[in-house]
């Protein structure tokens, strides 16, 4: 990382603190980064929600994995990708031969959006405004984990970690450079599997998805 970079990187994190409540405060290492998240008010999400939803797995790991943000299942256990869409990436994860113990899990919100529809919560799309809000937070665990490889699940992964929108088609199924010590893949949101009508092109949709896991690890071990 460049001084240049570094600098940037102390300015948006001491925003940061100012913002949501933390100034003053250094994290020093995830745990205490989960459980200030629940501290945050830099939007207007948490007032809805049960709670906030920090990452979770290997704590260096050199993968990892960021998606949208919490659905109805998440936010009511607190931990990433735990409904259905996490189902699927947990199985993808084992046919890729990875487990989730083996690489860092997380989103680009930290809370729930959702719409009430009687007595389900409908997932929303976080804004702009939210992904940027939360940015702080992912740039922490980023410091953090310290991944060779970031996997950014969906177009709302990619423009929080790019800082602008992406089609995802555009760029799927290479690494790009994210920073100094790190690379970007994009790729799907395993919840796009969860709205193909079609079983054999579920089936197909599933196996790319695999196999750009395993190329993603055969990229970290000669990378």
């Amino acid at each position: 990382m460049t001084t240049e970079e570094s600098e940037a990187l102390s300015r948006r994190a001491r925003a940061g603190r100012e913002e949501s409540g933390l100034t003053g405060r250094t994290l020093v290492s995830l745990e205490e980064l989960r459980s200030a998240v629940n501290e945050c008010r830099r939007c207007t999400l948490w007032k809805a929600t049960t709670q906030g939803v920090p990452g979770e797995g290997l704590g260096r790991s050199r993968l990892m994995l960021v998606g949208e943000a919490p659905g109805d299942s998440e936010d009511r256990q607190g931990h990433p990708f735990v409904g259905p869409a996490g189902a699927i990436l947990d199985r993808a994860l084992q046919d890729a031969g990875l487990g989730r113990d083996s690489v860092y899990i997380t989103n680009a919100v930290k809370h729930f959006k959702f719409e009430p529809r009687g007595k389900r919560r409908l997932h929303i799309k976080p804004s702009a405004s939210e992904i940027e809000a939360c940015h702080w937070w992912l740039g922490e665990e980023l410091r953090l984990v310290a991944p060779k490889l970031v996997m950014a699940l969906g177009g709302t992964a990619a423009r929080a970690l790019l800082g602008h929108p992406v089609i995802v088609s555009q760029l799927r199924g290479s690494p790009t450079r994210l920073s100094a010590t790190a690379h970007l893949w994009v790729t799907i949101h395993p919840s796009f599997l969860l709205r193909v009508p079609d079983d054999a092109q579920r089936r197909n949709e599933y196996a790319r998805f695999v196999k750009e896991l395993k190329d993603a690890i055969a990229w970290i071990e000669t990378h």
